[in-house]
């Protein structure tokens, strides 16, 4: 009787165990166990970043690389929360799909979540991948390109099905509070636009090119996202004896214009935004920097419906500073977006560079609050690791760096402002316009014989100190 007591006994508590197994649902495993059987399921729900902890704020005096120094959320800055100033997005190519690879040597990331495939499974883990490391980061945005989230199919019917596979799956994940800062369309890597999508001189990439454009808008919007991107790095030439620019440049118009109409006609409500870069791959591309774009734009009356995305790495291409892109967009009213990253000064490409710079950094954050933020616009981290750095953790440790490094330009900018100093030396340069003449110059009523009888009247004029060092000392001093 005891026996069977203790058989009996034994059975419940057996029971009980596998109960409890199914209440708690799917149990947590490495990412890197792909013997395991959790691992075959495409609903695999791995721990891909186990030992990382959710990033906290910290303070400067942290010596924690896995926190926050200068980015603490929820402060509240010149009237917004830093979160709101600086509206973070991680990107899903650079920081899911960067291999290290590059035209000498093969790819140096081994990721352990990586199976080696690009099938819609392998995908979907990325994606699982994604939004794990985006909670523990502490942000609520993302941008993606569609091929980078979901493999390209044979056909176009194909690549759309694997997308909203995809793209399904990144819905349920995001919940309510994360959602694409913005997404959009590769253009770029696939043999059909080696002359472009937009601007290609066949009528069938074109029209292949709309289609993918057309459901990568459709994602965009399905997942709520803010904003949507034209990024052209095949639209350009690479010798102007075999191109007719001109007929291009109108292909591209017709191409933008078609993009705003059904962007309207389905009711997506994000802002269109063009991403300006000189050239790589193409040698000439035709939206080369901030003024180039604008022009553009008010040439073929688009100037209403596009902004700008302003990349820092772009800028230094094309010529420019960070800083002086920015204001361009700015004073144009097109400032959309920042893909934040830096190139490396020896080098003549586009490195995408994690932005460590805090000099850089504050100038970017003084455009950024001179517009008085860039909603729905922000701060996406078009930026890469290093070839020569492999571990995950390098992963949070580069976005924490950049995130520091804008946060910590933001309150050098509030310094700026309560000093004042800067601001005045910029005043008094331009005060003999703060008269009645210089008044009259700036509404438009300087004619030409006005201002030549106040020369005569007024004789050699004095010219001031434009007093560069003192302003770059001033600079430095909230640095």
């Amino acid at each position: 009787m005891k026996m069977k007591a203790g058989r009996i006994l034994l059975l419940l508590l057996c029971l009980s165990v596998v109960t409890f197994g199914v209440i708690a649902g799917p149990q947590t495993c490495p990412a890197s166990d792909l013997e395991s059987g959790c691992s075959d399921s495409e609903e695999w729900r791995g721990e891909f970043f186990p030992g990382i902890p959710k990033i906290k704020y910290e303070g400067p005096s942290s010596k924690n690389p896995l926190s926050f120094k200068w980015y603490n959320a929820e402060e509240e800055i010149l009237g917004k929360k830093m979160k709101d100033w600086l509206r973070f997005s991680v990107a899903f190519w650079h920081t899911f799909r960067g291999t290290g690879g590059d035209p000498f040597g093969a790819p140096t990331k081994n990721w352990p979540w990586e199976d080696g495939t690009n099938s819609v499974a392998m995908a979907k883990r990325r994606m699982r991948a994604n939004f794990e490391f985006i909670n523990k980061l502490g942000v609520d945005r993302w941008c993606f390109h569609d091929r980078d989230i979901a493999p390209d199919g044979e056909t176009l019917e194909e690549s759309n099905k694997n997308l909203d596979e995809v793209v399904a799956l990144a819905k349920e994940l995001q919940g309510s509070k994360i959602r694409p800062l913005w997404g959009t369309a590769q253009l770029f890597l696939h043999p059909r636009y080696m002359h472009g999508g937009a601007t290609s001189p066949e009528v069938g990439v074109y029209a292949y090119a709309a289609a993918q454009v057309k459901k990568a808008i459709e994602v965009t919007n399905y997942l709520g996202g803010e904003n949507y991107v034209f990024w052209g790095g095949r639209e350009g030439y690479q010798s102007l004896l075999n191109t007719d620019m001109g007929r291009e440049l109108d292909h591209l118009a017709r191409f933008l214009e078609a993009a705003v109409a059904y962007k309207k006609k389905i009711g997506f409500n994000g802002t269109l935004l063009i991403e300006p870069k000189p050239q790589e791959p193409t040698k000439h591309q035709y939206d080369w920097d901030a003024a180039t774009s604008a022009n553009f734009l008010r040439k073929y009356g688009l100037i209403g419906e596009f902004k700008l995305n302003i990349e820092c790495n772009h800028a230094t291409l094309s010529g420019h500073s960070c800083h002086h892109e920015l204001e361009t967009a700015r004073l144009n009213g097109l400032l959309g977006n920042v893909d934040a990253n830096t190139g490396d000064p020896q080098t003549g490409w586009d490195t995408d560079q994690f932005l460590t710079d805090i000099a850089e950094a504050t100038l970017v954050m003084l455009t950024v609050v001179k517009n008085g933020g860039i909603a729905p616009g922000g701060f996406n981290f078009d930026a890469k690791l290093r070839r020569e750095s492999t571990d995950v953790e390098d992963l949070f440790i580069a976005h924490i760096s950049g995130m520091d490094t804008l946060a910590h330009g933001l309150r050098n900018v509030v310094k700026l402002i309560e000093d004042g100093s800067l601001d005045e030396l910029v005043r008094k340069r331009y005060e003999s316009f703060d008269t009645e003449i210089g008044a009259h110059i700036e509404a438009g009523k300087g004619d030409f014989e006005y201002l030549e009888k106040k020369a005569l009247e007024w004789g050699e004029p004095k010219v001031p100190s434009a007093k560069q060092e003192l302003a770059e000392m001033l600079f430095q001093s909230v640095l």
